[in-house]
Formats: structure tokens, sequence, C-alpha cells
């Protein structure tokens, strides 16, 4: 199990520990029981916990045994942001995305073996808490000074919101969990993103002054970025959910497909399990040519297949080639094809028209007049049919699922129509 530590090192997963030679020294000891936890303040993670989630599974097939938290209690108040307050969501709310976050986590931890994870919510032992207990039994050990000193709450102290009360005290609550989980599981690692570094030495910080012979450690992952500086796991449209219902299948693997090479062996390195080798070839093939995107490639199809499952996974690549004139779009289901087009430019209409006013409508072209010299040099396509004349019209018949058009121009330029009045 030593060997982890020096794989994730060299993926980059370890931005911050708290002692690597102790940590070494546990893991060589014997099994080590580890918690990364997640609040439920959204219904979905998004990818950006992809960098815990599949860390907890790197850990687990290194023979340490995890324990998912998914944050019932801590979810109902959340981490203080660095700019403003977060909305509280009710109980009932809360208590839906924990269900939701629990089986979006599950599919990627063996709960069978020797060491069989385990889902732990932080509301089974707060919820019996009272007030006065909480504030003499964790309070107590916690000091103000130094809770001042987090990042977020610094910021927040100097802005015209100020910062609650309940925000200021989710750190005793995190705290809290590690302390529960040391005594309940015999916990000894706690995992979680290096924004979160504050909160993982405020409970190794209890745990130090109610268990003073307990060995315990933190380990924290960088935060991913973007080259651009845009931020990691967000696009025009908002977050990239790991929920299908909220980020299609198809806009998933876009999203890893469209990777900067700047980004894209950082990438690979922190969310894939290919060997070293792979990867270093992977890197190799992106510096020599680019244009290919191999790495793009393996990187979408690998976790759009560790998310959505290899059948997903199947449908989007066919959709991915089709609009593209590499196969045949009436294969696609109606639901793959609508995810597709719903990530290209697109209209709406009532009744089917002339194809040069509908590229024209569309903006794959400039006007109708550009739309015949480009239906005249031969570039227009039509369901990846070359478009014959320039006062073609689509019939009825031509309509993918009774309700589609995919328009190209040249080999890259798609757009998509819908009718709707027929």
């Amino acid at each position: 199990m030593t060997d982890i530590v020096d794989e994730l090192k060299w993926r980059g997963v370890i931005a911050l520990s708290t002692d690597e030679d102790a940590l070494r020294k546990a893991l060589a000891d014997g099994p080590v029981t580890f918690y990364c936890g997640f609040d439920p303040t959204a219904a979905s993670l998004h990818v950006g916990h992809l960098v815990q989630v599949l860390t907890m599974r790197r850990l687990q097939q290194a023979g340490l045994r995890p324990l998912a938290l998914v944050g019932g209690a801590t979810g109902q108040i959340g981490d203080p942001r660095p700019t403003a307050e977060r909305t509280l969501n009710d109980p009932q709310t809360v208590a839906n995305w924990v269900n939701r976050l629990r089986a979006q986590i599950e599919p990627f931890l063996s709960f069978e073996g020797d060491n069989a994870a385990t889902m732990v919510n932080n509301l089974d032992w707060t919820a019996g808490l009272s007030a006065i207990e909480f504030l003499r039994d964790i309070g107590k050990h916690f000091r103000v000074n130094k809770m001042l000193t987090k990042d977020s709450v610094a910021r927040r102290l100097q802005s015209e919101e100020g910062i609650s009360y309940t925000e200021f005290s989710y750190q005793l609550l995190q705290g809290m969990d590690f302390l529960e989980l040391y005594r309940r599981y015999g916990c000894t690692l706690q995992q979680g993103g290096s924004d979160q570094w504050g909160n993982l030495t405020a409970g190794l910080d209890l745990i130090h002054r109610l268990e003073p012979h307990a060995q315990v450690h933190a380990l924290a992952t960088p935060l991913m970025t973007k080259a651009d500086g845009t931020k990691f796991g967000k696009t025009e449209g908002g977050a990239i959910w790991l929920d299908p219902e909220m980020t299609t299948p198809y806009a998933f693997y876009q999203f890893w497909l469209n990777a900067d090479d700047r980004d894209v062996s950082t990438y690979l390195r922190i969310l894939s399990f290919r060997s070293r080798e792979e990867l270093e070839e992977l890197e190799r093939q992106t510096e020599e040519r680019p244009q290919a995107r191999a790495a793009q490639r393996a990187l979408a199809e690998e976790l759009t297949t560790l998310v959505h499952g290899a059948d997903q996974t199947a449908a989007v690549i066919a959709a991915s080639k089709a609009l593209f004139g590499q196969g045949e779009l009436a294969d696609l289901d109606d639901r793959t094809l609508a995810a597709a087009l719903s990530e290209v430019p697109h209209i709406q209409v009532e009744q089917l028209g002339p194809v040069v006013d509908l590229f024209a409508e569309v903006g794959l072209v400039a006007s109708k007049s550009a739309a015949r010299r480009t239906v005249k040099e031969g570039g227009a396509y039509v369901n990846n049919v070359k478009v014959a004349g320039e006062d073609a019209v689509p019939a009825k018949e031509d309509l993918l699922h009774g309700r589609w058009l995919v328009l190209r121009r040249g080999k890259k330029n798609l757009a998509a129509v819908e009718v709707t009045g027929v």
C-alpha cells in the first residue's frame, strides 16, 4: 500500500499532506480506513467532484477502506463561500439530495471484500445532539483566532456582507465528523480538496485534543484549473453535472473532448486509471500530433464510461461520428440525437422551407445568397446528404425521428433545425 503514495505524487494528486513519512508508516503497518465528505448542496455532483470520487476509488484499489460521507447535517449549512452566504435548503430537500449523491458515488466503490466501502451520513450523530452538548463537547476545543485564519472566513470578514455564525460554525461540524468516524470506524485519514485544508486540519486538531494517542492524517488533492483562466467544470451553459438529466452524456463527453492541449495531460494523470506508460504515450501524441486529439478522446471515452456506462458511451461516440458524416444519423436514438443537437446552433420552425432559407436562418451562412453559393460549390449537406440544387426543399420523410434536420456546411460547421408543425 505504501506504493500508492508514490503513485499519487507522480499523478499530481497530492497537493498537501500532514506528514508524508507518518502516512507511509501507517500504510505499511496495516489497513487504513479513510474518509471523504460530500455536501448535498445541489441535486447532483459535478465533474469537479470526480477528483475526490476517483481518488477514493484509487485508494480503495490500493487496499485502503473508504468511508464515503454524504453530509445530511453539513449539507443543511454548507461550507462558507468566499463571496456570499449560501441559500439554506429545507431539510427534506437536503435529504433527497443525500440519496441522489449516494447513488452517484456508490458505483465507483466496492462494497465487498476485506476493505469494503461504507456509506455514512453525519446527520446520524448530529440529529440528536443538543446545542448545549455541541458547544460543551465540541465547541470548547476550537479556538476562534485560528478559525478566523481560514481563507473563506477571512475574505468574508473583509466583505460588506460578513459571515453568519451558521456558516462560521461549519468547521466545528466537519471537525466533529472526523472525530466520530475515528471513534466509530477507526478512521485515521481524511481526504479532501486543498480548498478544504482548514476543515481537514480542524478535524485533526479536535482528535488530538480528545484522543491524544491517536495517529491521524490528512491528504488534500489540488484544485483543478483550466489553462485559459476559466473555472474547471464550467461551460457557457453552466456546470457539467454527473446526472444525465442535468448534463447529457453527449455534453459530458464533449466537455472532455474539447479539453485544452495544455490541460489534458493533467486531467489524465489525476482522473484516468490508465498506466504510466499509456499516459506518457498519450502525452507524446499530444505533443507531436495535437490535431489528432488522441489524449482528449481517450479521456472522454474513459470518463464517460465510468460515469454513464459503456452503452451510453458507444451511443455518444456514434452520434459524434454520424454528425460529421462518418455514420448513419438514422441509427441514432431520439434522445441521443436530441442531446447532440442541443450542443450545436439550432432553431425551431413550424414548417419546412427551402434549404437556403434554413441555412441562413440558423446562422450557418450570412445570407441566402451565401447559402446558394455554398450549395453551388457542393458544401451544403442535409442529414449528411449533399444538397443537389439551390431550390431544394426537404421533405417530411427527411425528418429524423419526425422532427430533426441536421445541416452541415463543409466538414465541420453544424447546425440543426427542429420542425414543430408536422
